[in-house]
């Protein structure tokens, strides 16, 4: 009788014990949350232990982390006891490395590009960025609330199958990002050498260094990027000022009326877009910070960060974009050999040239490690097999493809920039505003339950996010996209140049379908 109390006691005691656990591991990780608790199934690990080729590839990436220290986690959450937080600092630094280098200035360079005047182009960069910047910061939050990598977070949402879609869309903004820091880069090494090494040549050099650093993860990316940003701000202060004589701030806009509001319209949506890009990559830098960090840090030191290195990046471009335009003989080099070739000439007596032109080069891997880096995780959510392959395989995919790409259109970079990043814009707003509501309003009562981030049956469907995403590009980009292949009718509106609107439109349908069709899904299905 005895023997049968006191097991019974210590069944009592092991039950409460559990029951303790959870609801610890609940409270660290956010709160309410559903007290649903499921015994998760690593099946990316079951087809890594099944497939010969992928076991080989788990036991290289490994090997090279015992050797190099090469980062393993992927994509799975981080759990709030094995978390590293690098210093809080580095939300802020972290963005001038990844947005403050020389390949930001060809986005500047549009302004003066599309026929604005110098004080009108940094009108709207100023604005395009402090608007742009917010969405990002704040989904930079959700990393260390959930651990999760920011396409994971996106999961109760979009759910299992429509964070595919994301997931796709990310590593296309990844690799587009990457071809232009790769082109910038190029044309930064051929210049050193006076040409006398092809652009080409330059992109291979930086495109393998840039996968060796992304190899490398989490803590080395934001040591890296913690230091790399110092060279870069003061090459580009230097750039500026010796370009400054032939910077003319007078200079008018080509445009005026209608057109000239076109003009605006289209370089505000390119800025605005580049600096809300990163919605769908911020968490993925801050998943290591303990969810006790306050949010309200996270986001203040994020859109600083995001904001001031974009509009700091963008507004050397425009002024160096400035003096492109309107003295002849920087055109004509701009026109033969790309802004590196023009940086060459600005930079000057020719000994400090080709110093500032190597050292400027090695501050654009900052951007093409975070795309390299970032391409890999989205890579691991596009399936269970593609979970199963470690990171390193996927970033080195997408650092080849951003590479080919490269040397396809490095002719072409300003046509590959006004498109591409309007493009972007249209996705980011369409993601940012959906992750925003789902967090705000939906998750505001029920909370996370993060035990349940890789389990198809238990996150929502995701029709509601994926609808909502969709009918924003077909109906919102759409009407108000201005493309070299495609001019929306409410764009065309704005005169023959056309002014792109259809970030604006995106925007307001994303709020309007997305509350809605959400609260409908909910209902139906209690998920």
């Amino acid at each position: 009788m005895a023997s049968t109390d006191v097991q019974s006691d210590c069944e009592v005691a092991s039950k409460t014990m559990v029951a303790s656990t959870k609801t610890e591991v609940l409270e660290q990780s956010t709160s309410p949350v559903q007290e649903v608790f499921l015994e998760p199934v690593n099946r990316a690990q079951q087809i890594r232990n099944n497939v010969a080729l992928f076991r080989y590839l788990g036991k290289l990436e490994e090997k090279l982390d015992e050797l190099v220290g090469v980062e393993t986690q992927g994509i799975d959450r981080i759990p709030e006891d094995k978390r590293r937080p690098p210093s809080l600092i580095n939300a802020f630094f972290l963005w001038f490395s990844f947005n403050g280098h020389v390949a930001t200035l060809p986005v500047g360079v549009l302004g003066p590009e599309f026929g604005l005047s110098l004080q009108l182009s940094v009108a709207a960069i100023v604005v395009g960025s402090l608007l742009g910047s917010f969405f990002p910061a704040y989904c930079a939050t959700l990393g260390p609330k959930l651990g999760l990598r920011a396409i994971g977070a996106a999961r109760y949402s979009f759910g299992f199958w429509g964070a595919k879609l994301c997931a796709i869309i990310n590593i296309i903004v990844n690799v587009g990002f990457g071809v232009v820091s790769v082109v910038t880069a190029g044309q930064l090494l051929s210049a050193v050498s006076n040409f006398s090494m092809s652009i080409n040549v330059g992109c291979v050099i930086v495109c393998v260094i840039g996968y060796l650093v992304s190899v490398g993860g989490f803590g080395i990316i934001h040591t890296f990027e913690k230091y790399m940003w110092i060279a870069a701000f003061v090459l580009e202060c230097v750039l500026v000022g010796q370009a400054a004589p032939r910077i003319s701030p007078e200079t008018p806009s080509s445009w005026s009326g209608l057109e000239l509001s076109a003009a605006f319209l289209t370089f505000l949506a390119i800025s605005f877009a580049y600096a809300a890009a990163w919605c769908s990559t911020t968490a993925d830098y801050y998943c290591n910070y303990r969810t006790t960090t306050p949010r309200w840090k996270i986001f203040a030191l994020t859109y600083a960060g995001l904001s001031l290195s974009t509009i700091f990046a963008l507004t050397i471009g425009a002024c160096v974009g400035n003096a492109i335009f309107t003295y002849e003989p920087w055109l004509e080099i701009f026109e033969a050999h790309g802004l590196g070739g023009v940086m060459g000439e600005i930079y000057h007596p020719r000994g400090w040239s080709r110093f500032a032109l190597v050292i400027s080069t090695f501050t654009v891997l900052g951007s093409i490690v975070a795309g390299n880096y970032s391409a890999g995780l989205a890579a691991q959510l596009v399936g269970d097999h593609f979970h199963a392959i470690p990171r390193l395989i996927w970033s080195f995919l997408a650092m080849l493809a951003a590479l080919i790409l490269a040397l396809a259109g490095h002719d072409s970079l300003s046509t590959i920039l006004s498109n591409f990043c309007s493009l972007l814009g249209y996705w980011s707003v369409c993601f940012a505003v959906i992750v925003f509501l789902e967090d705000q309003w939906f998750r505001r009562r029920d909370g996370y339950d993060l035990d349940l981030w890789d389990s198809p049956k238990a996150l929502p469907l995701g029709i509601a996010a994926v609808v909502t995403l969709v009918a924003g590009y077909l109906v919102g980009a759409l009407l108000g996209m201005d493309q070299t292949w495609f001019v929306g009718p409410i764009a065309k509106s704005f005169g023959g140049i056309g002014g792109d609107v259809g970030i604006y439109l995106c925007f307001v349908l994303s709020i309007v379908l997305y509350w809605p069709l959400r609260t409908i899904e909910k209902k139906r299905t209690g998920r």
